[in-house]
């Protein structure tokens, strides 16, 4: 299936309460939870070591961080959306977030989007994209919530 190509407000609003897409599936290996480690100064073991892991674990392997998890969100919400005609994009926020289930390492995810609600805020379009991402061959979401973006277009 290939993305969902949006011009305007109304093609927006059009999908209200659909699905807009299911991206595809990305994994998480040891080496991009190790990148993240880095970056964020987070190298608490659970994450890094691997040996540590195996045995002194609940889930006998590393995990990826939560907030990796989460990051993955504007990857892989640009694989099921191109938002065309703007002057600009904002992440504005993120709502009723929780953690269902730890990604452990080299565990594949992918998100979910539905069009949870839109408003024209004098000119704004501001949407709420109802998430879940999932972890392959799993039964329980890595994650979900409510991204909420402020589109400006063009007019």
């Amino acid at each position: 299936m290939g993305k969902l190509v949006i011009n305007s407000y109304e093609e927006f609003e059009a999908h209200l309460g659909q699905q807009l897409g299911v991206s595809d599936y990305v994994e998480l290996p040891q080496e991009r939870i190790n990148l993240f480690a880095d970056a964020t100064l987070d190298h608490q073991w659970i994450h890094v070591d691997v040996e540590k892991a195996k045995v002194e674990s609940p889930f006998k392997s590393t995990i990826a961080h939560g907030y990796l998890t989460l990051s993955m969100l504007p990857y892989l919400w640009n694989q099921i959306i191109e938002v065309n005609n703007l002057k600009m994009m904002i992440n504005y926020g993120m709502e009723k977030m929780k953690f269902g289930q730890a990604v452990l390492s080299g565990q594949r995810i992918r998100l979910v989007a539905n069009l949870h609600s839109i408003q024209n805020l004098r000119g704004v379009c501001k949407v709420e994209i109802k998430f879940t991402i999932e972890i392959e061959g799993e039964k329980k979401n890595a994650l979900e919530g409510i991204a909420v973006f402020l589109y400006y277009f063009n007019n």
